[in-house]
């Protein structure tokens, strides 16, 4: 793990230091035990070298949070061939860079194309709370790729963050009849779009909630992924974009369970699993939030990705997210519990459906430890729950509301589940929509198959949950603005649902409501 080590020809100082370093005119960084560095201000020809031709360029950058977003991030890109030396040099937008912080490199071979992908990826820790930071991601030979990024709030404070599912990307890769060219991942202009409006925004991290950019579809998988890295550098090398892996991102026969391209591209919090498990589930604390990351292929009775892995990590997953919520349930310091995951508890649309595999599987411990909002992909649209605690005894274990209010959700008395899927992908659901409040449920695998995928046995309910469903917009995105309230007081979550409507981000609100429940300090 590379940390944010001074050079050594240049001494340490002190907090007390720092005003007398600035004004002499040297660069500041923090590191480890709110210490700092003094760093020389650097060449203006760092910014202009141009690429050599034996060099490649940098592709794909884009940030992570570690497990404590507030010290911790990740700067990573990819490579289509090996490079010397790859490296992060880190400053701040006032004093520019000086601190070098090598990269890691991770490599898998694609099985369709046969293509080397090489991923780079510069773990920084011992930040400093709140602070914004300029870094420049390079190899040997290469011109530098610039951004910014803000480590999250200590404790608790105000902040946003945006969350959608099931993007894709809006290039063209595929020949098509008559010398014109479309693409085999389904994708629509919409795909770049929301990336415009979620950087309007400028959340301090995006959670992708499963379903990236569709690799696993196309016969030239390596380009989708570069194609949707490419998308959306212009907000994710700006702020984390933090993905959970849907049933896309498993692709036949990489690696052991279809995983190994998602796990290369991304750096993630340590989940204290075996390799073949890394990244499928981890965690990370925002403030005064906690985000759970699921992977539910592992429970999903649906068989929808490259392959069907239903019961992959024979409990592992499911042993974990019982000891990370009992332990963040107990921590004083978190209000808020945010599951993020792709396959979804609730849709009433004629669709994918809700899978009951799902539900037995976590809402059980959603409702033990009393998780607050869970955001979810996989239906193309979008729609929302009323707080739900505990199941009816049916055969599609369905969701009992513990309220009616639709403008306020008290998450104490039961969690509000989440639909956000209109990132991007062409085919969309919004107008699957039933016109009763009528749920279809995937209740079991079947045993034929077409095109590959065992068939799903569904079942319909009533939907009693159903809060609200945006039947006229099929893309778009959720913000969430964290609001601490006071000591001994409550907690709030505002939250608006922005419908993308046009080129460049155009937006518009479509749906508002509001999270609360007691501060864990009360």
């Amino acid at each position: 793990m590379s940390r944010t080590e001074p050079p050594t020809s240049r001494p340490s100082v002190s907090r007390r230091g720092l005003l007398s370093a600035a004004g002499a005119g040297v660069s500041l960084i923090a590191v480890d035990g709110g210490r700092a560095t003094a760093l020389p201000a650097p060449s203006a020809t760092l910014l202009t070298t141009p690429s050599r031709l034996d060099a490649p360029a940098l592709t794909g950058v884009h940030l992570q949070f570690g497990a404590d977003a507030s010290r911790e991030v990740t700067v990573s890109w990819q490579t289509d061939v090996s490079v010397r030396r790859p490296r992060v040099l880190l400053g701040t937008v006032e004093h520019g860079v000086g601190t070098t912080c090598p990269a890691e490199t991770r490599t898998y071979r694609d099985p369709v194309t046969g293509e080397e992908v090489q991923a780079h990826h510069a773990r920084i820790r011992g930040l400093r709370p709140g602070t914004e930071y300029l870094y420049m991601a390079v190899h040997d030979g290469a011109t530098p790729e610039a951004g910014t990024f803000r480590t999250a709030p200590r404790g608790r404070r105000p902040f946003t963050f945006t969350s959608f599912g099931d993007q894709a990307t809006p290039q063209v890769n595929k020949a098509q009849s008559g010398g014109l060219w479309g693409q085999d991942n389904f994708g629509s202009q919409y795909a770049g779009d929301t990336t415009s409006a979620v950087e309007q925004v400028a959340p301090l991290f995006h959670l992708l909630n499963g379903d990236l950019c569709y690799a696993q579809l196309s016969a030239n998988p390596t380009r989708v992924w570069r194609d949707w890295f490419i998308n959306n550098g212009r907000s994710a090398r700006n702020r984390p974009w933090m993905p959970t892996a849907g049933n896309h991102e498993n692709e036949l026969g990489n690696g052991p369970i279809g995983f190994r391209g998602y796990q290369t591209y991304f750096d993630f919090p340590d989940n204290g699993a075996e390799d073949e498990f890394k990244g499928l589930w981890y965690a990370f604390t925002a403030g005064s939030v906690r985000v759970i990351m699921l992977q539910n292929d592992d429970v999903a009775y649906q068989d929808a990705g490259g392959s069907y892995i239903r019961g992959y990590s024979a409990g592992a997953q499911e042993r974990w997210l019982e000891q990370e919520l009992r332990r963040t349930r107990a921590d004083r310091e978190i209000d808020w519990i945010v599951v993020c995951m792709h396959q979804v508890v609730i849709s009433t649309a004629d669709f994918n459906g809700a899978d009951l595999g799902v539900r037995k599987a976590w809402l059980p411990l959603f409702d033990r430890y009393g998780v607050d909002l869970v955001v979810c992909g996989h239906e193309h649209h979008y729609e929302r729950s009323l707080p739900i605690r505990g199941q009816q005894g049916n055969t599609t274990g369905t969701p009992i509301p513990v309220s009616t209010d639709l403008a306020l959700a008290d998450t104490s008395k039961g969690t509000v589940h989440m639909v956000i899927g209109g990132g991007g992908m062409g085919f969309t659901s919004n107008g699957k929509l039933y016109d009763g409040k009528t749920a279809k449920v995937i209740v079991a695998r079947g045993d034929t198959r077409a095109n590959g995928h065992y068939q799903p046995v569904y079942a319909h309910e009533d939907a009693p949950w159903s809060a609200f469903r945006d039947r006229e917009n099929p893309y778009g995105f959720c913000a969430f603005d964290v609001d601490p309230g006071q000591p001994g007081g409550r907690t709030r979550i505002h939250v608006t649902y922005y419908a993308v409507t046009g080129a460049g981000g155009a937006m518009k609100p479509v749906d508002r409501f509001t999270l609360e429940r007691p501060r864990s300090d009360s």
